[in-house]
């Protein structure tokens, strides 16, 4: 199993130290948070998408792709009443996929709750309707360039739209492009009824990437989860992608979180 860590966690540090931690910590990879490369990310220079990538790289690491896709810049929302917020919305994840793309990466986590929830006042089934749209529209693009869209299930204390990853079944489904899968979030997989192993083996065959963290919004490690029968179950059902550390909590120290996380993961290994 390879490993990386979402870059959100080093917040303060500049690119080039991250990588260099991360690198020395035994990380295969680096998730990057768009928003952690500007105000407006999709809009990168080529010139800076070629320095993170060859950052990255010199210290032997992989860019395994992005997350909180929808945070900068400020307005973005999939599901809006108004047609030119979405719009613009799906002109940046279009944008996304270039970046992401250009910097090696393979996944875009669409997860960013704030701003994809149904409005009030919106029947769920149009909210529904305009997220598939956008997802249909960007599907050709991501298959073009490699790149693969999971969406990432929430649960209903942060969004009202894809609250399980039988939701998120049904979405990817629905969309029917091999560019649109599905990402496992443990911490979200905890907040639902069926247990973690199970739901995993119901997403057999659907998810393309891994997000391990513990309910207690710190690392694999850190609370109560154990990751023994998940990382077990990764395997039995033949998944051997990425698998990547998302800290929400960042209380114990980014370096903390960072060595520990991955030293748990690994003792969790199968044998």
């Amino acid at each position: 199993m390879r490993f990386s860590i979402c870059n959100e966690l080093f917040a303060g540090w500049d690119h080039r130290r991250v990588c260099a931690f991360v690198a020395d910590a035994g990380y295969d990879g680096l998730e990057l948070a768009p928003f952690t490369l500007g105000d407006d990310p999709a809009r990168l220079p080529a010139a800076a998408r070629r320095e993170v990538r060859a950052i990255a790289a010199d210290r032997g690491l992989a860019i395994t792709g992005l997350h909180w896709l929808l945070m900068q810049p400020a307005g973005l929302h999939l599901t809006s009443d108004d047609a030119a917020v979405r719009q613009r919305t799906v002109d940046h994840l279009q944008r996304l996929v270039d970046l992401c793309a250009d910097l090696g990466g393979a996944v875009m986590v669409l997860g960013s709750p704030n701003q994809r929830s149904i409005p009030a006042g919106t029947a769920r089934a149009t909210g529904w309707q305009r997220a598939r749209d956008a997802l249909l529209t960007c599907a050709p693009a991501a298959r073009a360039r490699g790149v693969t869209i999971c969406l990432e299930a929430l649960p209903a204390s942060l969004t009202n739209l894809w609250n399980t990853n039988a939701e998120v079944r049904a979405m990817v489904d629905e969309v029917g492009d091999p560019a649109v899968a599905m990402v496992l979030d443990v911490k979200s997989m905890c907040a639902e009824a069926m247990p973690v192993p199970d739901n995993i083996r119901a997403c057999r065959g659907r998810f393309v990437y891994v997000q391990a963290n513990d309910s207690n919004l710190q690392g694999p490690g850190f609370g109560a989860v154990d990751f023994v029968p998940i990382l077990r179950t990764l395997r039995e059902v033949g998944y051997d992608g990425w698998i990547s550390v998302e800290v929400f909590d960042f209380t114990p120290g980014p370096e903390v979180l960072a060595t520990q996380s991955l030293a748990y993961l690994r003792r969790c290994c199968p044998p």
